[in-house]
Formats: C-alpha cells, sequence, structure tokens
C-alpha cells in the first residue's frame, strides 16, 4: 500500500517530477528521437551549413590580406553590390521573361536554403523520401500560382494552343489533384519513432512556401502591371540597403536593434532619407519610359503584346498640381509657381520609399531572429560579403507584398482588355446577348442614339450561329 515512488525534493522542499527516462517504457509510444531539439544541440547540428560569408577566392584574399577586417569586408561588399546591380540592369534590358524566369531561380534557392537549415537541424537524413516530398510541393505551389497568373493574363491567347487547352480549361483542379498526391505520399512515408520530426517538416516545408512561393507570385503580378512597379520598389530596397550600410559604416554609433548588432540609428535613417529621395528621381524618369509603364497584356486586336504599344494611363502623365491656398498666397507674393507638374506616379513613390525604408528593414530584422534562434550568421554564402540569396531577398519579399497590396488598394480599375477577354470566351450566341443587354442599357441611359444600324447588326449573327 505503501509502494510509492520517492520523488526528490529541492533544498526547499520542493517536490520535483521525476527525470524522463531516454527510451519510453509503454508499448506504442515513441522513442525520445520525436523529442524537441534543445536549443543547446542546435549550434551542433547546423555546423554543416555553409557560414562563410566573406570567403573569395585565394588571388582576391591575398589582395586584400593587408587590409584591416573592417575595410576587407567592406571592399569584398561594394565590389560584389556593384556585380549585383550590373545583372539586375542586364535583367532589365533582357526584359519581362528574363525578369520572371530570375525571380523564379531565385525563390527556388531561397527555398533550397531557408529548407536546407529545417534538414539540419530535425536530421532527416534518414527519413525516407522527406527531401523528394518537400521539392515536390515547390514543384506543385508554382505550378498553381504560375499557371493563376498565365491563365488571368492570356486566358484568350493560351487556348488558342490545343496543347495548352484543357490545362488552361482544368487548371485549378489538376493542381489540387497534384497537392493531394503530395498529401497522400507524405502520409505514406510516415515512420514510427519520426512523427514528430516528420511532422515539424511537413510545417516547416509549408510555411517556407507560404514566404517565398507566394511573395514570387505577388511579384510576377506586379510585373504585368508594369514593369515600372517592380523595378522602382526593388531599386528603392537596394538603395536602402546601400545607403544604410554606407551612413552605417562611417557615422554609426548608436545601435538600433539587438536582433541586428552592427545595425544603427544612423545608417537607418540616413538610408531612409536617401531612399526617399531617390525614389523621387528613379520614378520621374521611369514614368518617360514606354517600355516600363505599360502593362503586360495580350491584346486581341492587334494580336501582340501591348507591353510596347500603349496609352499610358493618367499615372504616368504629367499632371498639374495647385499648391494648398495658404502655400499659394505666399508663392505668390514671392513671385513664385503657384502650381507644379508632376507624375502623379512620383507622388505614389513617396508611400513606396516610406514604406521601404522604414517598414523594409523589418523584413531583415525577422530573418536574422530566425539565423540567430538556430546559431547561424547567414542563410548561405553564394554571394560573398552578402551571405546566401535569402539574405538578400528577405526585404524584398516584404516590399513585393506591400507593392501588391498597394495596388489593388489604390491604383487598380476594372480593366476593359480583362473583360474583352472574358467575352471572348462565351460561346457566341452568349456573346450576342450580352451585346444586345449592354447596347440597351446604353440606349436606356442617353449614352448613345438607338440607330438602325445598331439595331440591325444582332439578327444576321444569332443567324449564322443558328445555321
Amino acid at each position: 500500500m505503501m509502494d510509492l515512488r520517492k520523488r526528490k525534493t529541492d533544498e526547499k522542499g520542493v517536490e520535483q517530477a521525476p527525470l524522463l527516462r531516454k527510451q519510453s517504457t509503454f508499448d506504442g509510444v515513441d522513442s525520445d528521437e520525436d523529442r524537441i531539439i534543445d536549443e543547446t544541440q542546435v549550434e551542433e547540428l547546423v555546423r554543416e551549413l555553409p557560414q562563410a560569408t566573406d570567403r573569395v577566392n585565394q588571388a582576391i584574399d591575398q589582395a586584400l590580406s593587408a587590409l584591416p577586417n573592417k575595410w576587407r569586408n567592406y571592399v569584398i561588399r561594394s565590389v560584389f553590390t556593384l556585380f549585383m546591380v550590373a545583372i539586375f540592369a542586364l535583367l532589365i534590358y533582357l526584359g519581362p521573361l528574363a525578369l520572371m524566369f530570375i525571380t523564379l531561380l531565385i525563390q527556388v534557392k531561397c527555398f533550397q536554403e531557408i529548407i536546407a537549415v529545417g534538414y539540419a537541424v530535425y536530421r532527416v537524413h534518414g527519413l525516407p523520401w522527406f527531401r523528394s516530398l518537400s521539392w515536390y510541393f515547390l514543384i506543385t505551389s508554382n505550378y498553381f500560382f504560375y499557371g493563376e497568373s498565365l491563365v488571368y493574363y492570356f486566358r484568350v491567347l493560351l487556348p488558342k494552343m490545343n496543347l495548352l487547352r484543357g490545362l488552361v480549361i482544368y487548371h485549378r483542379f489538376i493542381s489540387f489533384c497534384l497537392y493531394i498526391i503530395g498529401i497522400l505520399w507524405f502520409v505514406l512515408s510516415l515512420k514510427k519513432r519520426y512523427y514528430m520530426r516528420q511532422f515539424s517538416l511537413f510545417a516547416w516545408t509549408h510555411v517556407t512556401l507560404l514566404i517565398v512561393v507566394t511573395q514570387s507570385y505577388l511579384i510576377i503580378q506586379n510585373m504585368f502591371e508594369g514593369l515600372i512597379w517592380f523595378i522602382v520598389p526593388v531599386s528603392m530596397i537596394i538603395c536602402n540597403d546601400i545607403m544604410a550600410y554606407l551612413f552605417g559604416f562611417f557615422f554609426g554609433k548608436t545601435p538600433l536593434i539587438k536582433l541586428s548588432p552592427k545595425k544603427t540609428w544612423e545608417g537607418f535613417i540616413g538610408g531612409g532619407i536617401a531612399t526617399v529621395v531617390f525614389g523621387m528621381i528613379i520614378s520621374h524618369f521611369a514614368c518617360k519610359v514606354k517600355y516600363l509603364v505599360c502593362p503586360i497584356e495580350y491584346s486581341e486586336e492587334m494580336d501582340e503584346n501591348t507591353m510596347y504599344n500603349c496609352t499610358p494611363s493618367a499615372l504616368f502623365q504629367l499632371t498639374e498640381f495647385e499648391f494648398p491656398k495658404g502655400l499659394s498666397m505666399v508663392l505668390k507674393i514671392l513671385h513664385l509657381p503657384q502650381s507644379v507638374k508632376i507624375y502623379p506616379f512620383v507622388l505614389h513613390s513617396l508611400a513606396l520609399s516610406s514604406f521601404s525604408s522604414i517598414i523594409g528593414p523589418f523584413g531583415g530584422f525577422f530573418a536574422s531572429g530566425f539565423k540567430r534562434a538556430f546559431k547561424i550568421k547567414d542563410f548561405g554564402d553564394i554571394i560573398p560579403g552578402h551571405g546566401g540569396i535569402m539574405d538578400r531577398f528577405d526585404c524584398q519579399y516584404l516590399m513585393a507584398t506591400f507593392v501588391n497590396v498597394y495596388i489593388s488598394s489604390f491604383i487598380a480599375a476594372p480593366n476593359p482588355s480583362k473583360l474583352i477577354q472574358q467575352l471572348y470566351l462565351l460561346k457566341p450566341d452568349i456573346q450576342v446577348k450580352v451585346f444586345e443587354t449592354f447596347r440597351d442599357n446604353l440606349i436606356s441611359r442617353g449614352l448613345i442614339p438607338p440607330t438602325s444600324s445598331c439595331e440591325s447588326s444582332s439578327p444576321p449573327l444569332l443567324q449564322q450561329e443558328s445555321s
């Protein structure tokens, strides 16, 4: 009756729970290999990940050996920054297809870098099919999101290609089936003693997909609205990153946030001001280039892409804005202009540059917190002086989301071209009925006069369809 287990007590007499045994003695209970990885183990587990962010070839290393470590990193970072800016300019010149392709490549590399951390932390080397499953879900997600973009923007053109007709019509159903196959594959691959680890990595994979694939899809959507909505925000983030680094390097004294000890208030403020000025300048000149402001869409009438041949919207046309009344009176006394001609997009660029300089850096802070949690310095070492691809694009993904939301909230309007594309997909007799309904509505509102030519235009079409 008194056969009770003795429990340890501390000095104050507080009873302590018995220590967990390394291996469970109960049947059907998984072993301790399913335990959450202890923080003290993380550093050892991720040691295999590349961390030499300043690694360069031997010749460059010898050339810079005489410099102090601070200036050595400065030179390496500056050289590769200029190299990346040059590549970005080349991609802009090559056009939207090149930009979309590089967006896809960056997305795949970012996915690989984040998922590699999960592989290291959860030690998946012995798990069946898990690496294949992660990449399968990446392919499935890309098929859905990129397919959605193509179907939406080229709905009229794609069905003309017989091989693509079925993929366009049943795109979402095919995407759903592919995802369900992945779920079945995952369930069938579950292995006893590894359940916790497998489900943790399953969640890790999906959160990673949410971060990189969804954001990449938003970047593509921004491009289709006009390359200016891609180039200007990306340039703002690049400018903010460069100027914040330079201001922090030469003037930084006051730490900004503990997650990133090298970030300073001087760099944050200096980079922000420089980004706003840069954003207005680049926006002004970009508005003059039709190649950048025209949306990317297919025109049925011209049977071509309208990117190189469109009438820019009012957003990209010089507009005269009058100053407020009080300020106008002061300017009048000083014999100064009481109005200014400016592209409306330049005013919108103020919102974009403010976000990129104030909120954008928090994408980097978020990534810094993630890296600190897993005891790693960078996501990779592919770019000397910068780290991995994800280290360069953490802020870009956050910015792309904001731009997409900004366009849909303040810029987007019903697109006549898209509505016409939808009508072209209807059967001819339904198209005629839509035309008659729309015509009658316009006549009743007095927007067009009733004419015999309009009223007699539909019967031949109906007769032709019925025959």
